[in-house]
């Protein structure tokens, strides 16, 4: 056998080997490349993106630091980021799912201030959307599971972290918080009051004005707790409501009683 036959044939038993060998190089080249690139490199190309408004391929590059440098504090890091951007693509499931675990995973982290303003914001409900907007629906009128967990975010973290820089703006949000759900209270007792449920209207207008005393709701639950009383025969009831009413809010105007009557008027 010649040399040159030798070398075809050699050349024939490895080429087969050489494509299998191509195609597994291109087929892990990526996966390789992943697991070469340290994570501080994956971290800046992920704000980067953030950044340029790439918030998808951001996600995936912080997801890929969370499983690398599990336990890290730029894990850490990647984790709150992750939440935010999972709020800022509007997917309030993940961003919910990933600060609570965070939350649960680091109760001793410095930044556990921020994870609690981050779930309360996630929860807050300051954007009514365009729907809203054309509908005119009050925050009141929607659900308020989210709100009472927005609120008791911003209360832990007030109370946990009083000096931290997000707890003025916490609190701010969790006084609008609790006005709102004292006007939603109130909206549903008036409404079984329009419906002549007299009992669900003053139990409702009763536990707004003892979980929310100081709201601007509380002297229309009043009105609605002497009204509903009236509507019962439930005369010692209604005379102490609209007892607190007098003292607390004489010149309310859903304080009838206390209305000057017109000039004309002589009964």
């Amino acid at each position: 056998m010649t040399f040159s036959i030798a070398i075809r044939r050699l050349a024939t038993v490895l080429a087969p080997i050489a494509v299998a060998a191509t195609l597994a190089a291109c087929g892990t080249t990526q996966a390789e490349k992943d697991n070469a690139t340290p994570v501080e490199k994956l971290y800046a190309d992920a704000m980067d993106d953030v950044e340029s408004a790439n918030y998808d391929r951001a996600i995936k590059q912080l997801d890929r630091i969370e499983g690398k440098a599990a336990g890290s504090i730029l894990a850490q890091q990647a984790q709150l980021e992750l939440a935010y951007l999972y709020w800022k693509t509007a997917d309030k499931t993940q961003a919910l799912a990933t600060i609570d675990r965070f939350i649960k995973l680091h109760p001793s982290s410095p930044a556990l201030d921020y994870a609690l303003y981050l779930r309360g914001i996630i929860n807050f409900n300051d954007d009514l959307g365009f729907l809203g907007t054309l509908s005119g629906q009050n925050l009141a009128e929607r659900d308020q599971a989210a709100a009472r967990e927005s609120y008791q975010s911003f209360k832990q973290l007030t109370e946990q972290f009083p000096d931290s820089k997000y707890s003025a703006d916490a609190r701010l949000r969790m006084d609008f918080t609790v006005n709102m759900l004292a006007e939603y209270e109130v909206r549903v007792a008036a409404y079984y009051l329009r419906r002549a449920a007299y009992v669900a209207a003053a139990n409702r207008a009763k536990e707004s004005v003892l979980e929310f005393p100081q709201t601007a709701s509380t002297a229309e639950a009043l009105s609605i707790m002497v009204k509903a009383y009236d509507k019962l025969g439930l005369t010692t009831l209604r005379d102490d409501a609209q007892r607190v009413l007098d003292k607390n809010f004489p010149n309310s105007v859903f304080n009838e009683t206390a209305r000057p009557k017109a000039w004309w008027k002589f009964w």
